[in-house]
């Protein structure tokens, strides 16, 4: 069982940067592949980033290449969502999830990220 706790959402005007941070309980965080994912209002939610569970590979949406990082710290079970030059479009609540053979078993409640125009 896995546990996740987002943080670090808030308000930020357009061009800004946040740092999404996402807690996980349990002794194999390593094992597993984290996740972001988004969902805006009267959207289904899309898949963001994804980092190998070595942390040795990273995945992205097309959307938030180049302006968004997704990193690990296996010794703090946390992993991070760097945020750079947000775009209003940007403005969801961030989930992180996390998940052993190719698939998201397990999900946070959730932060808002509000990007202002």
């Amino acid at each position: 069982q896995v546990q996740l706790v987002e943080s670090g959402g808030g308000l930020v005007q357009a061009g800004g940067s946040l740092r999404l941070s996402c807690a996980a309980s349990g002794r194999t965080f390593s094992r597993y592949t984290m996740g972001w994912y988004r969902q805006a209002p009267g959207k289904e939610r899309e898949f963001v980033a994804r980092i190998t569970g070595s942390g040795g590979s990273a995945y992205y949406a097309d959307s938030v290449k180049d302006r968004f990082t997704i990193s690990r710290d296996n010794a703090k079970n946390t992993v991070y969502l760097q945020m750079n030059s947000l775009k209003p479009e940007d403005t969801a609540v961030y989930y992180c999830a996390a998940g052993l053979g190719g698939s998201f078993g397990y999900w946070g409640q959730g932060t808002q990220v509000t990007v202002s125009s």
